[in-house]
């Protein structure tokens, strides 16, 4: 149970209700972008698809997630925009949903093909992994494998040069328009301590969170007035 609350504070951002939008296709379990949108006009329409509002809420200095009925604010920090940004396009190459199994896809896929410097992707996405593992396990291995197969864009300079190229230019150079083959005995071998890790950096993370649960909703309700 723990570690399934825990999942509820993924950047911040789970259980959207999603608007049509003219650009993806959606199958049984991931979204196709139009490959010939650039990063920056295929981000927009993900930010409307999503309802995230005009700049993913980036700008925003608060976060919520609900412990249960309560919301509860947290500041939105420079370390989680930083990685969010990264986060977002990466949502667009890989196709994982915002719902609750595609963010614990894609912190799989993630920590599958590294964090780099980005200490706050990092922490939340060895929670969802390790959440993910327990509640959908062949879905969330087989993204963690994916991504030991590819790379992401947490090594790239987040530029305007980055934003103006295509979903398909960065899925064909980051190995994300192949399929990733089989596991191996080396990919199980991997898994394992990351999940054991993120057990306990979710777990961790939920317990240092909870009592400040009453603080931090006083504290959104005041700066938001």
């Amino acid at each position: 149970m723990t570690m399934v609350i825990m999942t509820m504070v993924i950047y911040g951002r789970c259980f959207m209700t999603a608007a049509i939008a003219p650009h993806v296709v959606r199958n049984a379990l991931r979204d196709r972008w139009d490959e010939a949108l650039t990063l920056r006009a295929g981000r927009d329409e993900y930010f409307r698809f999503n309802e995230f509002g005009p700049d993913g809420g980036y700008s925003a200095k608060w976060v919520d997630f609900k412990l249960g009925p309560m919301p509860f604010p947290f500041p939105n920090t420079p370390a989680r925009v930083d990685a969010v940004k990264y986060h977002d396009l990466h949502h667009l190459m890989t196709g994982y949903r915002t719902n609750f199994l595609g963010e614990l896809e894609i912190s799989a896929w993630e920590i599958g093909s590294g964090c780099a410097d980005k200490t706050a992707a990092w922490i939340l996405n060895l929670g969802g992994m390790a959440a993910g593992m327990l509640l959908s396990p062949r879905r969330i291995f087989a993204a963690f494998v994916r991504g030991r197969r590819s790379r992401n864009l947490y090594r790239y300079t987040f530029d305007e040069q980055l934003l103006d190229r295509s979903i398909g230019e960065l899925r064909r150079e980051l190995a994300l328009d192949r399929e990733p083959g089989p596991a191996t005995v080396g990919d199980y071998v991997a898994a394992a301590p990351w999940t054991a890790l993120g057990l306990l950096v979710g777990t961790l993370t939920l317990w240092l969170l909870l009592p400040l649960v009453p603080i931090g909703y006083l504290a959104g309700r005041l700066v938001r007035r």
